[in-house]
């Protein structure tokens, strides 16, 4: 049987409270997660190849300095936003960091216009004004990548706060890393969250490391889900390679905030197989500790699943993968054709009001 294209966000998701039934090939796993339907598994196991596919290029790319900047890579974190994308809606919204290329591509953006954004091309998702750390895609209601570490937590709350303001049904978000939990704007952006029950999931993607420094080495509090333990925000620990417990943890989390309930923290655990950045040497880990998450890999653990039930046979699988590296080729020649921004547009899209007065000519 053959796999559908790159799917949409689908606007429901199968509620952990239906865990414990077995319907129409579901059924219980660890954690209160659901074993989801093949054509979910199917999904995600080309979300996610495309992730990594496009991801692999792009480290290729950037040594080949065929775009610049920074580069921070999302290798071996996919399982996180596949699981998510099963537990929210598409009016949902999203705000990360700057290891962002890999979050557009899951709510449904042309890896085309990632990619030209990368190289800086006038067709990207920001114009090619923003490159790698700043993907952003207004139809899709990602608010950003951004540069500032932990800079777009307040964004979270803030976006969270306009849709409860408006009475508009929406749950953010807000993506960090463990190195940005260490920023103080959290701690107000928390006691705000919690203040005013707004609807936030705060989600560390911790990867272990930030820059290159262990968690262990920076905190005393390991377990990053008890940084909301003083404003009294509900949170989690979460297996960041099981793209079935994300899906599971990220839908109580978005009940709860549809519910008026608050915010929740969820300290996701998974690993980068990469540097920090491209640039990163990787002295602070051993091998044997990166291949221990390898092992663990999110993409295999899916393509195992749908080859195990006899969904897909190892053939269909290939022919997956032949598409999906065809697309992410097709992408950098579209980046490479596209043109450059003309130096008139440096000023232009800086502020909605077009005729600001403190703008002079």
């Amino acid at each position: 049987m053959a796999i559908t294209t790159q799917a949409k966000r689908p606007s429901k998701a199968v509620s952990p409270k239906n865990s414990t039934k077995k319907k129409d090939g579901e059924g219980a796993l660890n954690g209160g997660a659901v074993e989801h339907k093949k054509e979910v598994y199917q999904r995600w196991f080309r979300d996610m190849y495309l992730m990594r596919k496009f991801e692999e290029r792009c480290g290729q790319l950037y040594i080949q300095q065929k775009f610049g900047g920074f580069c921070h890579l999302y290798i071996g974190q996919e399982a996180i936003l596949a699981g998510i994308s099963e537990a929210t809606r598409p009016s949902d919204r999203m705000v990360t960091a700057y290891r962002d290329h890999a979050h557009p591509l899951s709510l449904g953006t042309d890896p085309k216009f990632v990619m030209a954004e990368l190289y800086g091309r006038k067709t990207g998702t920001s114009k090619g004004k923003g490159g790698s750390m700043h993907m952003f895609d207004k139809e899709r209601n990602l608010f950003g990548g951004h540069g500032i570490v932990g800079g777009q937590i307040g964004l979270g709350a803030g976006i969270a706060f306009a849709d409860k303001y408006r009475n508009e049904d929406h749950v953010t978000m807000c993506f960090f890393g463990d190195g940005a939990a260490r920023q103080g704007i959290l701690h107000e952006t928390f006691n705000m969250a919690m203040l005013w029950k707004l609807p936030v999931i705060f989600i560390v993607e911790n990867n272990k490391y930030a820059m290159g420094t262990s968690v262990e080495r920076t905190t005393n509090v390991t377990e990053l889900e008890m940084l909301g333990a003083s404003y009294r925000m509900p949170a989690e620990t979460v297996d960041g390679m099981s793209p079935e417990l994300v899906c599971a943890a990220v839908k109580r989390a978005a009940d709860r905030g549809r519910a008026g309930e608050g915010p929740t923290l969820l300290d996701i655990q998974t690993y980068r197989y990469k540097g920090h950045s491209m640039s990163d040497p990787q002295k602070y880990r051993t091998k044997d500790e990166l291949h221990e998450y390898q092992d663990k890999d999110p993409i295999l653990h899916v393509r195992n699943t749908l080859l195990d039930r006899g969904w897909n046979s190892e053939e269909e699988l290939k022919q997956v993968e032949k598409e999906v590296k065809a697309q992410v080729e097709e992408a950098i020649v579209f980046a490479e054709e596209s043109p450059y921004p003309e130096a008139h547009e440096l000023y232009e899209d800086v502020y909605k009001t077009e005729d600001y007065p403190f703008v002079k000519d």
